[in-house]
């Protein structure tokens, strides 16, 4: 009989404090409410643009422990992940992460997340996903309603946490500070690391195996820089944050995640789609699969088919000082063609920057628009992404 053992994270009114909460607040965290989660918005001794720069230029760390931590096990574990995503988990390799989404019957992308294959056997039988804070309870119900016989679900906040270590100095600092060699850790791929070695294991990436000397780290980030994520169970993650602090990490908060990731190009979900955007809207047709059946892909192949919808394009404030923000109309001629979903100044380019969706027609590169700011209309142009 298929079991589960979880303790889903029940919806309250009370923000929760991550396993780091106690370090931010002592190091001058400016803390917010962010979906559920007490987070820093930036630090007091340094601020949003010094963070940004500090990912830009060395090494910035980011407690990202609020995204939903799942595990799928079993040998049915693939057929779940396969009929949920656009993503066909049977053929995923041990260490593998692949970006993926849920879908509803409509098409539209419900949450995005990262997949992960865990074991090293023939099957594939343990996969690691990571989800969105605020989607978090709302996924893990949907896999445990269509939880077949012989699957596994476990959700792992609270017992373990994950720092993101992003920038050029990225690799550096994490061998210095835990021994570990990730020089070898390809872009989307994991391992599991020996803290007496310093060297990858046979890879069998069980998570809980990380709770004794090992450690589990990803390629992967939210900043287009060189990036690791550590995966950490609780009394061990406080420590290794200190001593990566103390190696030269800076702090960095929600505020330079947001102006990082959108210099990138990089969306962000609840703000550029929030279950009205497809896969194809978000120009993300690379990340699909159409070698399985899987909620939602009828529609979009019938999208694909059409050829007829909005996708998602960056445009660049051509007056300096001008910064648009989230809702701001884009014009041409006249008329609303479209709405910022993301916008705001980019620390690298001193410029404003704006991320929207338009029609083909209007998404040539260098093509002239117009944005609506406090009464006037200002000139955007249409840019390649990403920004940086």
């Amino acid at each position: 009989m298929a079991t589960s053992s979880s303790e889903p994270t029940p919806e309250s009114s009370a923000p929760r404090g991550t396993l780091l909460e106690s370090e931010h607040v002592r190091a001058g965290g400016h803390m917010v409410d962010f979906h559920g989660w007490r987070l820093p918005l930036y630090y007091q001794s340094s601020g949003i643009l010094a963070e940004h720069r500090a990912v830009r230029s060395s090494v910035g760390l980011f407690d990202v422990s609020h995204m939903g931590i799942i595990t799928v096990r079993g040998e049915t574990a693939k057929d779940l992940l396969s009929r949920r995503l656009p993503t066909n988990a049977s053929l995923q390799r041990p260490g593998q992460c692949k970006y993926t989404f849920f879908l509803d019957s409509t098409g539209v992308i419900v949450d995005d997340a990262v997949l992960t294959r865990l074991d090293n056997g023939p099957e594939p039988r343990e996969f690691l996903l990571v989800v969105n804070a605020s989607m978090a309870p709302r996924i893990y119900e949907v896999l445990e309603q269509h939880r077949p016989k012989g699957a596994d679900l476990q959700m792992w906040n609270g017992k373990f946490g994950i720092i993101a270590v992003q920038g050029p100095g990225s690799r550096d600092i994490v061998h210095a500070v835990l021994g570990c060699d990730v020089s070898g850790l390809k872009f989307y791929t994991s391992a599991l690391f020996s803290g007496a070695s310093g060297s990858p294991e046979p890879y069998n990436g069980l998570l809980s195996e990380a709770a004794a000397e090992n450690y589990l780290i990803s390629r992967t980030g939210y900043t287009g820089e060189l990036g690791y994520e550590l995966f950490l169970p609780a009394d061990r993650i406080v420590d290794v944050w200190n001593r990566l602090v103390k190696a030269g990490g800076v702090p960095c908060g929600l505020g330079a995640r947001d102006t990082l990731r959108m210099e990138k190009g990089y969306l962000l979900s609840g703000v550029d789609f929030h279950e009205d955007r497809t896969p194809l809207e978000c120009g993300l047709d690379r990340f699909l699969s159409f070698d399985h059946p899987y909620v939602g892909r009828t529609v979009i192949e019938k999208q694909r088919k059409s050829g007829d919808y909005p996708v998602w394009t960056g445009l660049r404030v051509v007056e300096k000082g001008v910064v648009p923000r989230t809702g701001t109309p884009v014009v041409y001629a006249g008329a609303r063609i479209g709405t910022v979903t993301s916008g705001g100044l980019s620390p690298t380019l001193g410029q404003g920057i704006a991320l929207t969706y338009l029609k083909e027609e209007f998404r040539t590169p260098g093509r002239e628009l117009g944005l609506e700011i406090r009464g006037r209309t200002v000139g955007a142009g249409v840019v390649r992404l990403p920004f940086v």
